[in-house]
């Protein structure tokens, strides 16, 4: 990580801004402190989908919404409301 006065930094900094787009750190001090950093933006990004379909894939891991089946929103038969319960074992 590089050192450099903020009276320099400002003297230089289309040099550094091309220096820490290379990936490079650059912290700016004043009196020998510092007092910011010049770091790499980060890239935007979003939610890798395909990837963390891939990652819980190779490891087996399955997803209560992956199973849900198409007809899940169909509207019920009439006489759903209607037909009894199985009884419960023990009563």
């Amino acid at each position: 990580m590089t050192k450099i006065p903020i009276r320099e930094a400002k003297n230089k900094l289309t040099e550094l801004a091309r220096r820490v787009e290379g990936g490079e750190t650059i912290t700016v001090t004043r009196n020998g402190k510092p007092v910011m950093e010049l770091v790499p933006a980060k890239k935007k990004g979003g939610i890798d989908w395909e990837g963390g379909r891939a990652y819980k894939k190779e490891r087996g891991i399955s997803s209560f919404f992956e199973e849900i089946p198409v007809d899940f929103d169909d509207p019920l038969p009439e006489d759903f409301l209607l037909t009894p319960l199985p009884p419960i074992h023990g009563e």
